[in-house]
This record gives C-alpha cells, sequence and structure tokens, in this order.
C-alpha cells in the first residue's frame, strides 16, 4: 500500500484559497513583537491579475501545503516573459519542518521546469520591482512599508534545498533627529549652479513627473543584477495604490539645465500606522488609520525610489546630486515629524548608493538575501 504524502500542495483557485494564503504567515508569526500583518485589502489586490500589471508580463501561480485540514505552508511561481530561462518564486512561508519546503519548493520547481525555464531565483514577491530577499538579519525590528518579514528558519530551508546565495540587499535606517552632519551641510547648502533645480512633485504635472521618474529609473538602474524595466502601468498602479500617503514634499526631482537628471521618493512608513490591525480596517481599523496618517501623522517613513541618470555618474555635479536630494529629503521629513527614514533596498554591490547611505546612516540595519538554483533538465 503506496504511503500518503504527509503534504498535500494545492493551487490556490478560490477566493477562500487567496484568503488563507494571505492570512498563513500572520498566523505563523502571530507571536512575533516585530510582525506587521499586511492590510488584507491590498494583499488581495497585489495578487490579483484583475489589478497588478505585472499579470499582464508573467504567467503566476500560488500553492497551499496542507497537514490535514490545515494550511501549514505555501508558495509562489512566476515565469516572467520579459526574463528568458530564469523562473521565481515568492511568497515562501511555512511552518519550519523540512519535508514541508521540500513539497513546496518540488511543485514550484516542477511547474517551471515544465516551462522550458533553467533557472530559478528568489524569493520575489512577485517581482524584483516589489518586495524581494528573504530576511537573514534584522529579525528584531519591524519592516517598512512593502519590506518584508520572515521567520528566521526560512532562509536556512531554503538553502537546504540546494539554493546557493547570489545576491543580498541592504537597508539602512537614517536619523533625522538633531542636525545633520557638517559635511552634509556644507555640500548642500552652497548655492546650486544655475543649470540645477530642486523641486518638489507638482500635481499639475503628475503625469509627466511620473513619465520622468519611470525613465531615470529605467537608466539609473539598466545596470544592476537582476534589472527589470519598470513599465509604465506597473509604476501608475503602484502610484495610484500609494497616492493616499504621498506628499509632495516627499517628492523631489532634480533638473539639470531643465531636463529631468534625477528623483527620491520618500513614503511615510503605513507599517507603523496598522501594526495593531491585524491586516484589516473593518470595523474601525480605517478610522484609527485615517487619524494616523493625516491627523496624528507616523514618525518613520521610507525611500522605496531613487535614481539618477547615467551620464552624470562621473562628473562633478553627478556626485552632488544624490546629496542634495537626500538632503531635502531629510529637511522635508522633519518638518513632517518623521525622526526616521529607511533607504531600500540597496543592492550589495551598488557601491556608489552604498557609501552615500553608509556616510550617512551607517552600517545596514536589515540584510535580505536572494537565491538561485540550477533546474533539472
Amino acid at each position: 500500500m503506496m504511503e500518503r504524502p504527509l503534504f498535500d500542495i494545492r493551487p490556490v483557485k478560490s477566493k477562500r484559497d487567496l484568503d488563507r494564503f494571505i492570512d498563513l504567515p500572520m498566523r505563523l508569526q502571530a507571536d512575533d513583537p516585530a510582525y506587521v500583518a499586511p492590510l488584507k485589502m491590498e494583499r488581495r489586490q497585489a495578487l490579483s491579475a484583475k489589478t497588478n500589471p505585472f499579470f499582464h508580463y508573467a504567467d503566476v501561480q500560488f500553492w497551499l501545503a496542507f497537514e490535514g485540514d490545515e494550511v501549514v505552508g505555501r508558495i509562489s511561481a512566476q515565469s516572467d516573459r520579459r526574463l528568458p530561462g530564469i523562473g521565481h518564486f515568492g511568497m515562501l512561508a511555512g511552518k519550519d519542518d523540512p519535508a514541508l519546503f521540500k513539497a513546496l519548493f518540488a511543485t514550484a520547481e516542477a511547474w517551471l521546469a515544465a516551462r522550458g525555464l533553467t533557472r530559478i531565483q528568489g524569493p520575489f514577491n512577485l517581482s524584483i520591482n516589489e518586495e524581494i530577499g528573504v530576511l537573514v538579519d534584522g529579525f528584531d525590528t519591524p519592516p517598512m512599508l512593502l519590506m518584508g518579514h520572515d521567520q528566521r528558519h526560512v532562509a536556512e530551508r531554503i538553502a537546504e534545498r540546494g539554493y546557493a546565495q547570489v545576491k543580498d540587499v541592504y537597508a539602512y535606517l537614517y536619523s533625522t533627529r538633531g542636525k545633520a552632519p557638517k559635511w552634509l551641510d556644507r555640500m548642500t547648502g552652497r548655492a546650486l549652479p544655475k543649470s540645477v533645480t530642486l523641486r518638489q512633485l507638482d500635481w499639475k504635472r503628475y503625469d509627466e513627473d511620473l513619465a520622468a521618474v519611470v525613465d531615470i529609473f529605467n537608466d539609473a538602474w539598466s545596470d544592476n543584477w537582476g534589472f527589470l524595466p519598470l513599465a509604465k502601468d506597473e509604476l501608475d498602479a503602484l502610484a495610484k495604490a500609494l497616492k493616499p500617503l504621498v506628499h509632495k514634499e516627499l517628492v523631489q526631482i532634480i533638473d539639470v539645465e531643465g531636463r529631468p537628471a534625477g528623483f527620491g521618493i520618500c513614503l511615510p512608513n503605513l507599517n507603523e500606522a496598522i501594526r495593531d490591525l491585524r491586516g484589516s480596517l473593518l470595523p474601525f481599523g480605517w478610522a484609527k488609520l485615517l487619524w494616523r496618517l493625516k491627523i496624528s501623522g507616523v514618525k518613520s517613513a521610507r525611500v522605496p525610489l531613487m535614481g539618477f541618470r547615467r551620464e552624470f555618474a562621473k562628473t562633478q555635479i553627478g556626485g552632488l546630486l544624490p546629496f542634495l536630494v537626500i538632503g531635502r529629503l531629510r529637511e522635508e521629513a522633519a518638518k513632517l515629524g518623521m525622526a526616521q527614514v529607511e533607504f531600500s533596498w540597496v543592492l550589495e554591490d551598488n557601491l556608489p548608493m552604498r557609501h552615500v547611505c553608509e556616510a550617512l546612516a551607517g552600517p545596514p540595519y536589515k540584510t535580505y538575501r536572494i537565491f538561485e538554483k540550477v533546474l533539472p533538465a
């Protein structure tokens, strides 16, 4: 008689399945004081082909792992048609059982191999332009907006499945309290050349500014590992979702000779405002959220996007641009009562940006790891 598998891996097919898929990390990490449950409403939109443009470019499958009638694990697989030969896994969570992770990865790997892919990388939730990596350092502090928080065993379970570390990304925590470093004041306090203008987001020219941000980002990041051009529909969807959080003062665009040359976007840390809502805005969570975001304010923020055109990389003015943008973001965040700003994520081999972050904030306070494996033929 054939022995029944310990875990039953089933594809997500229904709204109930998706809700259980979303709820699992909250249940697994209920006793972790640093864990912040994302808003379920936001997660449903992010994981839906109807509302996330990523699904225009990729085939995606979600699975749940059952032990009897109990959901104990989850995983996703993504085949992005813009990345020939490479598949991704993501949305990984599960109780600490090597056999569970073996079953989850076997399912995701088989799905990707059947599509002719030869390598698998991850975790990506769902692409490199969203949440990436598994947390390997910095478990004692809560994650910022759109950053992940994993159980300590997850990275080890990934490595056990034959995955090798391919890249680390860092998060830096920068304090806006007190005076800026004197050297930063010297750099940013001098009169700007007439060719350089630093300005905030203009709501009246929102579409134009958004298009400039996409263009700069795709130029600035094009040589970075894993680069995937940010499509305008993807940024449009992200901008729409995050628009309630946007302060125009915290979107800084720097023009050189009248042409956008760089930008920085800083967003209030939504996770701080939703930390005790357990993912739900009902029955009164919406009122708490409105109060914290619009009235009482939050005390932390994150810079998720920043970039500068490569043509300025080796010029004298190019070395000044990041500090001008960061200096202005620091000033505006401090005015809004935000005491801490996270710069994330930064690739381990993006040395210019690491030098900027470490000069201002010191060593990284969180590390996320990306793994890779060759898929069997």
